[in-house]
């Protein structure tokens, strides 16, 4: 069983917060835990079916309590990373059984990424959602959430720095999410802050702004004249140029993502 690589990211160095006692950080050890285990498995440290250490044993390498192990395994085990089955211990789920639109499942992913892969797959998802939430925008978005896809827009025109036109950017698409009233669309505009933010910002650094403007706008104004098709054909035009600029900008093509080996 491969819990060496495993064990050696748990044990904190002396002088963390893991060894220190102040009320603030005792607040904030369940959040450590968690991540430390969380992107221990994402990493592959441990393995899809593993056993991961008893409690005691990880009590000992983080220098904390039981009752703080055991939060963050219940926080763990909420965001689908593992399972406890009585005498079996508490084993690594495979990733298909993961939350990965989970904020820290997402972040945990990005941290050991293949950047081209990571950036074909996440095309690949806006390329077939984004259009479509675009198209159900225009047909239900109320005058608040025009507004709101306006702010984006209009950030991203008096936008002075590459941050200030990555937050507006980002704050325009999250808004045409939101703007379809379908809750499922939700989850995807909510993980925009964390996985827009690389695409967008290598992105940002390109001289296409004036265009991106313009390609922006036209869906904002498809979306605020309730023309769904419109909208629609705007969001494709608009994700087409991004993935070109890309491109472009890092002077190659993307990664495939890898297919699955056939049985």
């Amino acid at each position: 069983m491969r819990k060496a690589p495993f064990v050696r990211h748990l044990r904190p160095k002396r002088g963390s917060p893991m060894f220190q006692t102040s009320n603030a950080l005792r607040r904030n050890v369940h959040s450590q835990v968690t991540d430390r285990v969380g992107s221990s498995i994402v990493r592959g440290d441990i393995g899809v079916g593993e056993t991961l250490p008893p409690e005691m044993q990880i009590c000992e390498m983080m220098d904390v309590s039981r009752t703080v192990v055991r939060e963050a395994m219940r926080t763990l085990t909420g965001k689908g990373l593992i399972e406890s089955r009585p005498k079996s211990g508490t084993r690594v789920r495979p990733p298909e059984q993961w939350n990965q639109l989970d904020p820290d499942v997402l972040r945990w992913r990005l941290e050991t990424a293949n950047t081209d892969r990571y950036l074909a797959k996440l095309f690949q998802l806006r390329s077939a959602v984004e259009p479509a939430a675009a198209a159900l925008a225009a047909v239900h978005a109320g005058e608040d959430d025009i507004a709101r896809i306006r702010a984006g827009c209009d950030g991203m025109a008096a936008a002075k720095t590459n941050e200030d036109f990555v937050v507006a950017d980002i704050a325009f698409h999250q808004s045409i999410y939101f703007a379809t009233r379908n809750e499922f669309f939700w989850p995807i505009a909510q993980m925009f802050e964390i996985t827009l933010r690389q695409s967008f910002t290598i992105a940002a650094t390109g001289s296409h702004r004036p265009r991106a403007l313009v390609e922006h706008r036209a869906v904002l104004d498809a979306i605020a004249a309730g023309d769904a098709e419109a909208a629609r054909e705007a969001t494709v035009v608009l994700l087409k140029h991004s993935a070109d600029d890309l491109v472009r900008i890092r002077g190659r093509e993307f990664d495939a993502p890898a297919r699955p080996a056939k049985r």
